[in-house]
């Protein structure tokens, strides 16, 4: 599958490496989970430089404390990274996005899409005023998938959901053109993706998907491109050098 084909109307294939924020630092979860958390860097926008060295065009950052408080708490530190990658990379923000003006705060601080999970699931018409204010470009709906269902607060568990090609269905339905999907059972673990659920994310046909959790290696990142994904979000691999981020944007042109 070529890359155009696999990109849909996206084009080209995205590789975005991860900085998930936690008090100010760069770290993961394992699962999902915030007591199983690994600290990788103090400083996220040198972390930031690093990937834009390589040759990152997107960078996915995720404020970890605005998603449980359900608020930003990480704009300053982004805008931050965002200034240390200008004219380099450009910044997909997540993480405490349910309302319009933590939306357009992460704009203004400089992010070029921004990512909203939980306020879109519950309620796509939210998701259907972003798309009409700023665009399908700017706007991506986090998939938080486990056992088959999108669930909100996707690190609580029992979280309650719908299924996820019915999520995405619905928020198709309501202009959204792009979209992430997390296998949670697989997030900061190491297990490979999750190639089944992006398979049947992309067979709906209406939309981008962003495959998330779970890639290891440059194989794994060929993989989600071959089944169809228009791009691929990798964390733990890169922080602890299972993946080089220039050898699989090497392989993926």
């Amino acid at each position: 599958m070529s890359t155009e084909r696999a990109g849909s109307r996206i084009g080209r294939f995205e590789l975005l490496p991860a900085i998930d924020l936690r008090r100010g630092r760069a770290v993961r979860l394992t699962f999902g989970d915030f007591d199983r958390q690994t600290v990788y860097d103090d400083d996220p926008a040198a972390v930031a430089d690093r990937f834009a060295a390589s040759g990152a065009a997107w960078i996915h950052v995720v404020d970890l404390d605005g998603a449980r408080a359900g608020s930003p708490r990480h704009v300053s530190v982004i805008a931050d990274i965002v200034a240390r990658i200008r004219g380099r990379a450009s910044c997909q923000v997540a993480g405490g996005l349910r309302d319009a003006g933590a939306v357009d705060a992460a704009l203004l601080a400089g992010a070029r899409r921004i990512v909203v999970g939980t306020a879109a699931l519950r309620d796509p018409a939210f998701a259907a005023a972003l798309v009409r204010v700023h665009g399908p470009d700017r706007i991506v709906v986090a998939l938080d998938v486990r056992d088959g269902l999108a669930v909100g607060e996707g690190w609580r568990s029992g979280a309650p959901g719908v299924p996820a090609t019915d999520a995405l269905s619905r928020l198709a339905d309501a202009g959204v053109e792009r979209f992430a999907a997390t296998a949670i059972d697989r997030d900061g673990a190491m297990l490979g993706p999750d190639l089944d659920l992006i398979r049947r994310l992309v067979a709906l046909g209406r939309g981008a998907v962003i495959a998330s959790a779970g890639i290891r290696s440059t194989v794994d990142v060929l993989a989600v491109r071959d089944v169809g994904a228009s791009g691929a979000i990798v964390g733990r691999a890169l922080y602890e050098g299972h993946l080089d981020l220039a050898a699989t944007l090497d392989a993926l042109a």
